[in-house]
């Protein structure tokens, strides 16, 4: 039976609240303000509590979806954050930036005939109001873990490890710890309060930190190796893909992530801040995800006009709905079904050459092949180019571990567990499967953690 209202009509799904566009592009405060107490309640009761829970098999860390909704019902959070923890350390992060509606809330059975339960506001809403103890215990005390990158998947292997005594420490290469969730993810859609609050709690869970030290250059994984049980490496996939095409190379052309580095961790929005960023004019963004979105609508809030390009048509965008959504109430223009050949100007780019495409037969990904239409080239003026195209792993860490096994992107190759080439030494997130979701990352690391207290068992009962 479905949930009913006193009318005696399905009950409505719960609408988060949203600041105005007008007011939004004006600064770099959080649009999505998520739900109030009255609304969790509301949208919480609208759960079915099935037998067989379907949204479950659609979260990567299989978070008990049914089990923390219904302390929400309850008006427990205290109950659904300790629910939401046995898997997610993250939800606040979790319920701002994973895409639910592929995953979890897609396979919620109310979305057969109406709305799907709003699964990622209830965990951000529990993840905000709910407070809980973490049990811990002394299992693995006396094992040393190194590990590389402080992003998602990083994070939630050192809590999972942490959790069973595991001494952890955390290197990252840059000055503040939190990886994408940090440089590559603005503050108006994850404010970075949120991530060094998740940060210093595991600071107090005991997981140790050590910043601006690159794996590869400043220490090897090696020697990691030596001064640690294991390792485990989670440096993700920050080397950007470009389109090879002319021009490429002019100044003013930027990767998204230079671009949402400059602006998310070296402060270029803000007031007595150097970094050098575009500010206003035109700017051409390249691609359709969510990093496309996120420089897009950055860039319109750095007062610049912004045509985002893509070659394929509005149902293929790969962004998340609200994103695509967000992007188009702020004032980016959408320029569909077409692709830039070049990129035009002398010393500095001025414009770029795109050719209007249309869509042939499906490719391996399934999506419908974009094909050119010869003799359709045309020119969009522009200051700044932000090509979002994805990203694929640094290879500064193969570069210095050559037992390190690879893939043909420069990926580190690993179990479905985790385990790598050399004994030891796990991998987990976008290292190994290139640019994902932060979730996606996280159930990697959860599953490493838990490989690597398996395989420390195992060699403790072997020297008995």
């Amino acid at each position: 039976m479905l949930p009913e209202s006193e009318g005696g009509e399905m009950s409505d799904r719960q609408i988060p609240f949203t600041r105005e566009p007008s007011e939004r592009i004006r600064d770099f405060s959080e649009v999505n303000l998520g739900f109030d107490k009255e609304k969790a309640l509301t949208e919480a009761k609208r759960c079915l509590q099935c037998a067989n829970p379907r949204c479950r098999e659609g979260c990567p860390v299989r978070v008990n979806i049914p089990e923390f909704i219904k302390k929400l019902a309850e008006n427990d959070a205290n109950g659904a954050k300790s629910v939401i923890y046995e898997d997610n350390i993250l939800p606040r992060v979790c319920g701002r930036v994973c895409p639910q509606e592929r995953q979890c809330e897609s396979r919620c059975v109310l979305g057969l005939k109406g709305k799907p339960v709003a699964i990622g506001q209830l965990e951000r809403y529990a993840g905000e109001n709910g407070s809980c103890d973490i049990g811990r215990t002394e299992e693995f005390r006396g094992k040393k873990v190194a590990v590389a990158g402080s992003g998602p998947a990083s994070l939630t292997c050192a809590f999972f490890l942490a959790k069973k005594g595991v001494e952890v420490t955390v290197f990252e290469a840059f000055h503040v710890a939190g990886g994408v969730l940090v440089y590559g993810i603005p503050e108006f859609r994850l404010p970075k309060a949120v991530v060094a609050d998740e940060i210093n709690a595991l600071r107090h869970f005991g997981v140790k930190f050590e910043t601006n030290c690159v794996i590869g250059k400043t220490v090897t994984v090696e020697e990691l190796r030596r001064d640690f049980d294991a390792v485990f490496i989670g440096t993700g996939a920050g080397l950007p893909m470009f389109m090879n095409i002319p021009g490429e190379e002019l100044s003013g052309v930027y990767s998204a992530n230079e671009y949402l580095t400059r602006i998310n961790l070296m402060k270029a929005y803000r007031e007595g801040y150097d970094t050098p960023a575009p500010k206003g004019g035109k700017i051409v963004v390249v691609g359709a995800g969510n990093v496309a979105m996120d420089a897009a609508r950055t860039a319109r809030r750095m007062g610049a006009e912004v045509d985002l390009v893509y070659r394929r048509g509005r149902e293929e965008m790969p962004a998340r709905a609200e994103e695509i959504e967000h992007a188009e109430e702020e004032g980016v223009n959408f320029r569909l079904l077409c692709n830039p050949v070049e990129f035009l100007g002398k010393d500095r780019v001025t414009g770029a050459k795109c050719i209007k495409m249309q869509l042939g037969e499906p490719d391996s990904s399934g999506r419908r092949r974009p094909e050119e239409i010869p003799g359709s080239e045309f020119v969009i003026d522009c200051d700044a180019v932000i090509v979002a195209l994805g990203t694929i792993p640094n290879p500064m860490i193969r570069d210095t571990e050559p037992k390190l096994g690879v893939g043909r992107k420069g990926t580190i190759e690993a179990d479905e567990r985790g385990r790598t080439s050399i004994k030891g030494v796990y991998a987990g997130g976008d290292a190994v499967t290139g640019a994902a979701t932060v979730i996606l990352a996280m159930g990697a690391g959860k599953t490493a953690a838990e490989t690597i207290l398996e395989d420390f068992g195992k060699n403790e009962n072997s020297a008995e």
